[in-house]
C-alpha cells in the first residue's frame, strides 16, 4: 500500500491499495494455501497475458518472497517510481502474472519482494530468490 500524508495531520491516509490487499489472511494459517487467499478466478486473471499491452520492460530483479500476509497480485521494487500496474515473467518457468507495481527505495540494482500469490502464479521456488523480469503497463 503506498500511503500519502494528509497536510496538516499526523494522519496516514491509503492513495492506493492494490487488488487482494484487503483481504484479510487468517491469523491461524500456517499453508501456502492458507496463506494465499486469493481465488481461483483471481488466480486465472492475474495469470492472463493482457492483449495488445504496451508494456515497458523496466528490467530484471532478484526477487524475495514479500510479505506473505499481504494478499494479492504485486511487487515492491526500486524499478518503479510511483505505483501502477505490471507484469512480471520468470523465465525459469516462462509463466507470468499482471501485479500492481510498487515502488520502494533502493538502487535500481537491489532486489525486490513478491507476493506469494504472484510467485504461485509464476511457479518460482519459494524458498530460492529467483531473477524475474519486470514490466510496465498492461
Amino acid at each position: 500500500m503506498v500511503d500519502a500524508v494528509v497536510p496538516n495531520s499526523d494522519l496516514i491516509r491509503p492513495k492506493l491499495r492494490p487488488a487482494g490487499l484487503g483481504r484479510v489472511v487468517p491469523k491461524a494459517a500456517r499453508t501456502v494455501e492458507e496463506f494465499d487467499v486469493t481465488t481461483a478466478e483471481e488466480r486465472q486473471e492475474a495469470a492472463a497475458v493482457p492483449a495488445a499491452a504496451v508494456e515497458a520492460k523496466l528490467g530484471l530483479t532478484v526477487a524475495s518472497l514479500g510479505d506473505p500476509t499481504q494478499a494479492g497480485f504485486w511487487i515492491k521494487t526500486p524499478l518503479v517510481k510511483s505505483a501502477g500496474k505490471g507484469r512480471v515473467v520468470y523465465p525459469g518457468s516462462g509463466k507470468s502474472v499482471q501485479v500492481d507495481l510498487i515502488p520502494i527505495e533502493g538502487e535500481s540494482s537491489a532486489g525486490s519482494r513478491l507476493s506469494l500469490a504472484a510467485f504461485r502464479i509464476i511457479e518460482a521456488p519459494l524458498t530460492e530468490l529467483p531473477e524475474v523480469e519486470v514490466f510496465s503497463g498492461g
